[in-house]
């Protein structure tokens, strides 16, 4: 959802107060509602050109703001924004911003849903973190990352220093982050069947012997 009006807090601050009790299916379900804003405008053929956790809003969802600097794709902008760490290698170097490069935006986004902080928090913004990341460098994978998350954020993240991108075109690729978040549902609901089955044969096993006492176990609860 495209936002122009002040809503309560930005994915920065909302990640501060939040990261330790997000689980991975809230926190995909943050990034899905990014792309899926993305999506609107690159629809649009249009770039955003200036992707971070700053203009990333919450209120009842996650939606984009700060669209000074969305235009057509065809007519680029010729600064260097302040904002380094989501700045694609490609843009740091002169080349022009495309849809991939809000994708590698994205791509940071994603790191710092998955860590809770910023991306090279503890680097200055300067020549030396520009050209650290021209080179190559990201942001170390939080461990625990889902493989789908992972992969996918590794693919956006244009680590191949050739600049011959193997990355999605377009936002559309990011759909399959609906099927990440589906499958984790399912097997939370898996593994809570597995878990009410394996107490129930417990309790069998009890009732049959008096040496064993099964403990009161919560109720099977289906994820939101």
């Amino acid at each position: 959802m495209l936002l122009m009006n002040k809503l309560n807090i930005d994915l920065r601050k909302y990640l501060q107060q939040n990261h330790n009790q997000l689980t991975w299916k809230e926190r995909i379900q943050i990034i899905t509602d990014i792309t899926l804003a993305l999506q609107r405008i690159h629809k649009e053929n249009a770039i955003h050109r200036d992707l971070h956790s700053g203009n990333i809003l919450f209120k009842n969802y996650f939606g984009i703001s700060d669209l000074r600097f969305c235009r057509p794709a065809d007519k680029p902008l010729k600064s260097i924004y302040r904002n380094l760490p989501y700045i694609a290698p490609e843009v740091i170097i002169g080349r022009k911003q495309t849809f991939k490069s809000d994708i590698y935006s994205i791509a940071m986004l994603m790191w710092e849903i998955s860590s809770g902080q910023p991306p090279f928090i503890d680097c200055e913004h300067d020549y030396d973190l520009a050209m650290n990341i021209v080179n190559g460098i990201r942001p170390k994978i939080v461990p625990g990352t889902p493989l789908e998350y992972k992969n996918l954020m590794k693919q956006s993240f244009h680590s191949n220093k050739s600049y011959d991108f193997h990355i999605p075109n377009n936002i559309d690729d990011f759909n399959k982050l609906s099927n990440i978040r589906n499958d984790y549902k399912i097997e939370a609901i898996q593994q809570q069947t597995m878990n009410r089955h394996i107490k129930d044969n417990d309790e069998d096993e009890a009732h049959n012997n008096p040496n064993l006492h099964s403990e009161e176990q919560d109720e099977l609860e289906l994820p939101d």
